[in-house]
């Protein structure tokens, strides 16, 4: 396997040659924990973290179940796995900010900071962006990965590394509020129960929203969703012919107009919902992306100056997950519900019970 990143020969890592683990996608279903083989030193400005905690995102169930997520497709193994959280155990001579034995959280992309958007600060658009676990990008589901300084960001100690790990699917939702402009006078419809939609509901709720309506086809979730603070669900169908009653349930619940409508699935049903349900001169946030192409009724939305705002991503969010989490503000420990030891069974056991989705939320293992 070919290193994530090259470095420099000036840092020699006194364990560089230690056997090190990565849980590879090698193709449809087939996942193997094989040798990782990192970089024989450390950059200048990088640093060598033992991975504690990490996620299942839907993106990894996805390429391991189709190898491919749009324009990205896996052709060679691939280390999968972007929601992590570890030790530092080695710096480079120019890391200032991080020690070893520092718990950090880990931003898995790595722009290049010298594009037109990195230097206008929208450095989650970067065409050159470097992506844990995005083809041909490894991932971080392993026992050490090598990552930028910068891109490491220390946890406060009441913070836990599983917490750390949430870190990442959170700033989805801190993006898509901040995106949106949720705050006190902001009610907000949210499609979609699973763990985005969740993230999205906890920091619409920490942001101000005085009212959050959650939508989802699985009764389970809204349940989980009520739990976590949602004022009212609509149990909705994945069938067409059935919106326009649902439509009308959504609004009778919200009690008055809704502002923002965020669709954290990504169907043409559900985006439509969001268009027909919200206000004039409101918003509606494009968070999932589960259809590459839509037929959609957006002339009735721009005649009504509905604003439609795409989300891929996040930037600068983590010291904002950090403040969420360490104030008490966002509790995200209710979203972990299944965890993993780092062996070759339990991770396909993992991977399929993130999968087969009911109870599961957030899958994490702990290595």
């Amino acid at each position: 396997m070919t290193p994530r990143m090259s470095t420099s020969k000036d840092h020699k890592s006194s364990t560089a040659e230690q056997v090190n683990r990565g849980a590879y996608i090698c193709g449809v279903n087939d996942l193997r924990l094989e040798p990782y083989k990192l970089p024989e030193s450390l950059g200048p400005q990088q640093v060598r973290v033992r991975i504690k905690a990490v996620g299942i995102c839907g993106s990894d169930v996805h390429y391991l179940k189709h190898l491919k997520i749009g324009a990205y497709e896996v052709k060679k193994p691939m280390v999968i796995g972007h929601e992590s959280a570890g030790v530092v155990e080695e710096v480079g001579k120019d890391v200032n900010h991080l020690v070893p034995g520092d718990r950090v959280a880990l931003e898995p992309g790595i722009p290049c900071w010298k594009c037109s958007f990195c230097r206008e600060g929208l450095y989650n658009l970067c065409p050159e962006m470097s992506f844990f676990a995005t083809p041909p990008v490894h991932g971080s589901l392993a026992d050490q990965v090598v990552h930028p300084a910068e891109l490491c960001f220390k946890l406060p100690e009441k913070v836990s590394l599983e917490e750390g790990a949430m870190c990442e699917p959170l700033s989805v939702g801190v993006h898509t509020c901040r995106r949106a402009n949720i705050g006190p006078e902001t009610r907000v419809l949210i499609i979609g129960g699973g763990a985005i939609g969740l993230v999205t509901l906890l920091v619409a709720r920490a942001f101000g929203s005085p009212r959050i309506i959650v939508a989802d086809t699985h009764a389970e979730r809204l349940s989980s969703a009520m739990e976590m603070g949602a004022d009212e669900t609509v149990l909705v169908s994945k069938k067409e012919e059935d919106m326009m009653k649902e439509i009308e349930e959504i609004k009778k619940k919200m009690g008055g107009p809704i502002d923002v409508s965020c669709d954290c699935v990504g169907t043409t049903k559900s985006l439509t919902t969001c268009l027909e349900v919200t206000r004039s001169a409101g918003r509606v946030c494009a968070v999932g992306m589960r259809e590459t192409t839509m037929s959609l009724p957006i002339t009735p939305a721009i005649s009504r100056e509905v604003d439609i705002l795409g989300v891929f991503r996040y930037r600068n969010t983590y010291p904002v997950c950090l403040d969420l989490i360490s104030s008490g503000r966002v509790d995200v420990k209710p979203l972990i519900t299944n965890r993993y030891k780092f062996t070759e069974q339990d991770i396909k056991d993992a991977f399929e019970m993130s999968a087969n989705g009911g109870n599961a939320i957030k899958v994490m293992f702990n290595l």
